[in-house]
């Protein structure tokens, strides 16, 4: 069996939870079958079962608007992914830039089409700030490929019934395959010496966000919780590659007035840190916040879980079922406006809400050093990449079986 994976994000280019799924997803499936990926960028990477290419484009040319090229770009490389040697058995597509190249692969090639859902198009109506008008058409790309695809994969329970409620899905071709985590590789590490050149403290308690400063993230909340974060505790954020300009801009008033409303420090790192150095702001951290107001599963909380550091989150999406309230951290209920998660209906309250939560569990350590085990032993019985590999694999047999 022969698999062809269509991404956006592949090492060296990731900056997402669908980035680190195809990651280590492809590895694990590499031991069980070929790995054909096509990805963005100049990747050329030759394995015993994994083959992995790039796809650049030339967007000097484009006087489309500047919010547009991102939406072509990907047009024309899911163009040159079907234009080079496909003999997979499978095609399977990670988020919308990929899916064009999908419903090409299908249609002209004959293979049936399996579609991961890291996101949803119409729960993400922010992505308009980034994309104008292109984001209508991302919406029309995604229902096409979704309500097309031989078999849909979600991320989480949750997911899977916002699939079956937003599209026209059979719910026998929706199957719920997790994410996973390398427990191998994240682990509870000592480097402090990785945190000093960052401006971070590791003698003083910190909590810790890490993510891209996107809306969907809801990284303003937190840094708007600041001025309720006791200030004898640190806030350390990990947060880049923001969305738009004016997202930036936001991040960086916000920041300044946390600043000075908070005399604990806030050290803000604004560009995204390797691997090793974010396991080790995991390990260091006594709580780690995740505020996102849409996430589908949240990669970023199994990473610190398998570091053993407690988790607070809102209760959104599959951090419901990633986070056991009370045993492996917290869940902050977040009110959101119709069915929408552009915004909670009191943000004020929602940041109030989980300031008070960081600091219950930064002034507990007892309650720290059983959610710390507990949240490792939860990552490491029940989100194995390995596990997820299979579930995956025999998928795609129960398809060519058919």
């Amino acid at each position: 069996m022969k698999t062809l994976f269509l991404t956006n994000e592949y090492p060296p280019h990731i900056y997402g939870g669908a980035g680190v799924h195809v990651d280590y997803l492809t590895r694990e499936l590499a031991k069980l079958c070929e790995v054909d990926v096509r990805c963005f960028g100049n990747q050329d990477v030759h394995g015993d079962q994994l083959r992995v290419r790039g796809a650049n484009v030339d967007t000097a040319g484009y006087t489309a608007p500047k919010n547009l090229h991102s939406v072509f770009g990907a047009l024309q490389r899911c163009l040159t992914f079907n234009t080079l040697d496909i003999d997979a058995d499978i095609v399977h597509l990670h988020t919308w830039y990929s899916h064009f190249g999908g419903i090409l692969a299908k249609l002209n090639y004959g293979i049936p089409m399996v579609l991961t859902v890291h996101s949803l198009e119409p729960l993400r109506p922010w992505k308009r700030e980034q994309l104008g008008g292109g984001y209508d058409f991302t919406v029309w790309l995604e229902r096409t490929a979704i309500e097309m695809a031989d078999a849909v994969v979600a991320v989480s329970d949750d997911t899977r019934e916002d699939i079956l409620r937003l599209f026209n899905v059979p719910r026998e071709r929706v199957h719920m395959i997790p994410n996973g985590i390398d427990t191998d590789e994240y682990h509870k590490v000592h480097a402090p010496e990785k945190l000093t050149p960052l401006g971070i403290d590791p003698a003083r308690p910190y909590v810790l966000f890490v993510g891209r400063i996107t809306r969907q993230k809801g990284i303003i909340h937190l840094v708007n919780a600041i001025k309720h974060i006791d200030p004898q505790y640190q806030v350390v954020l990990l947060a880049g590659a923001p969305d738009t300009p004016e997202i930036a801009e936001e991040m960086k008033a916000a920041v300044e007035a946390a600043r000075a409303a908070h005399h604990g420090g806030v050290v803000w790192v604004a560009n995204m840190v390797d691997t090793p150095t974010k396991i080790a702001a995991y390990s260091h951290a006594q709580v780690f916040c995740c505020p996102s107001i849409y996430e589908p599963f949240g990669i970023i909380n199994l990473e610190a879980m398998a570091c053993e550091t407690p988790v607070v989150a809102s209760a959104v999406g599959g951090m419901k079922e990633v986070v056991v309230h009370g045993e492996t951290g917290l869940l902050v209920p977040v009110l959101q406006q119709n069915e929408s998660p552009f915004e909670p209906i009191d943000p004020p309250m929602f940041s109030h809400d989980l300031g008070h939560a960081i600091n219950h569990l930064m002034s507990d350590a007892e309650l720290r050093t059983r959610m710390a085990a507990a949240g490792r032993r939860r990552a490491v019985e029940n989100y194995s990449w390995c596990t997820v590999a299979k579930r995956v694999h025999e998928l795609y047999q129960e398809l060519l079986d058919r």
